[in-house]
């Protein structure tokens, strides 16, 4: 039987955990705010650069080799706020997976101390329901860690053909630019 102090105690972690996770959140949405600021400010100084520069130019062939020399850094700065975007992002969804994970782990344990028991408690004879029950809860936590393992590796592979992507694009552009 739960107590009134198990509950209050199951809800307290539940407040904390939410608040743990609000300030997570927000901290995401500051990297990200950051990122953009940082973003806006190089590409405003780039812009009046770029102006400056494209009025300085005297005949086409100097306008074809200055739209040649800014493809690549462009190329490049565009791969890096990718990346930058791509780690606040799944440095955020982590944080909230190693949450999630450790109440699921929690929720896990009370509930086989919960199974073990009602199994002491059970009357006499129902021994086999028990262990059919019990065998059924330890095979859906298997399937939970399975599935858990799955998603863990779909994001390593999904991280990895990322590098994977902004590596050729930055190769490819600077392939392209040496071509010109």
């Amino acid at each position: 039987m739960l107590t009134a102090e198990q509950v209050l105690a199951s809800q307290k972690a539940g407040v904390e955990t939410l608040f743990g996770l609000t300030n997570k959140a927000f901290e995401g949405v500051e990297k990200l705010v950051e990122l953009n600021m940082t973003a806006a400010r190089a590409a405003m100084a780039e812009a009046a650069g770029t102006s400056q520069a494209i009025l300085s130019v005297k005949d086409a062939q100097e306008l074809v080799a200055l739209q040649a020399s800014l493809f690549q850094p462009l190329a490049e700065k565009t791969v890096a706020y990718s990346r930058h975007l791509y780690e606040i992002a799944s440095g955020t969804g982590s944080e909230f997976g190693k949450a999630i994970e450790s109440q699921a782990t929690e929720a896990q344990k009370k509930f086989m101390a919960l199974v073990d028991n009602a199994a002491k408690n059970a009357p006499a004879g129902s021994e086999t329901a028990v262990a059919v029950f019990k065998s059924a809860v330890a095979a859906g936590n298997n399937a939970l860690e399975s599935v858990q393992k799955a998603v863990k590796q779909a994001a390593d592979v999904a991280e990895a053909n990322i590098q994977a992507v902004s590596a050729q694009a930055v190769n490819a552009t600077k392939t392209s630019s040496r071509k010109r």
